[in-house]
């Protein structure tokens, strides 16, 4: 019982931490872009950036950047809890072998 209970705790954490990973990265790089600005001749550069990567969350958030970003890390976290699943299954089948 407690192997399936780590599994269990395993497969949350990494569901947790591939859903957060996607939105501190693409929130610390818009937060980032503005200080970055800030320096002479960059801020038409900066914000030219925070628009395409604001476009590019709407293109997937059907016209809304923060659904974008949800679906964006929606997505990395099914991926993620694929990928635990998978390395527990190879773990028990390398266990069983060996």
């Amino acid at each position: 019982m407690t192997i399936f209970s780590n599994f269990l705790r395993s497969l949350l954490l990494t569901i947790i931490f591939s859903f957060v990973a996607p939105i501190f990265l693409v929130g610390g790089g818009l937060l980032l872009l503005p200080l970055i600005g800030y320096f002479p001749g960059l801020q038409e550069l900066t914000e030219a950036i925070a628009t395409q990567i604001m476009h590019f969350l709407a293109t997937f958030g059907s016209g809304t950047p923060l659904r974008g970003l949800f679906v964006i890390s929606f997505t990395c976290s099914f991926v993620g809890a694929l990928f635990d699943m998978y390395v527990y299954y190879r773990c028990q089948i390398l266990r069983i072998n060996s």
